[in-house]
């Protein structure tokens, strides 16, 4: 990303304000990308109040680049971050990489940091691994 931005805390939500301040733009245009890019949804509770989650942030700061940074329009933004997603999610050693990169950074530090893990593949060994724990544990009730 071309401008140095803030590191993200290690917390769970965050408001729209903080949001902002975290990736380098105002309230309403996040309210308008709501809008432009189906995946971003944050949570909304009383009064409409928006409440971001950490992958949100790293959307967030992933949209600002594409449009800001490498000029792209919405709409070729919006087709860039779905084709990223949907390589991520087919083929994890292209794609998934830089934002696996961005959560690394985000998560290396502070009380909740997260094990780095070095690809996708990585990542469903462990989530295999746990689904294997919960089939046991279930069985052993």
């Amino acid at each position: 990303m071309g401008t140095l931005l803030p590191s993200i805390p290690a917390k769970r939500y965050f408001t729209i304000g903080e949001v902002a301040e975290l990736c380098g733009v105002k309230p309403h245009v996040l309210r308008y990308w709501e809008q432009e890019f189906t995946q971003l949804r944050p949570m909304k509770r009383r009064g409409n109040r928006r409440y971001y989650q950490h992958h949100e942030v790293l959307m967030i700061r992933r949209i600002r680049d594409l449009l800001y940074d490498q000029g792209f329009t919405i709409s070729g933004a919006r087709n860039k971050l779905q084709e990223m997603l949907h390589q991520a999610r087919g083929n994890p050693g292209d794609a998934a990489e830089p934002l696996l990169d961005e959560g690394r950074e985000a998560l290396a530090t502070g009380p909740l940091a997260a094990p780095a893990f070095e690809t996708m593949a990585d990542m469903d060994a462990v989530r295999q691994e746990l689904l294997e724990i919960r089939v046991l544990l279930s069985e052993g009730a």
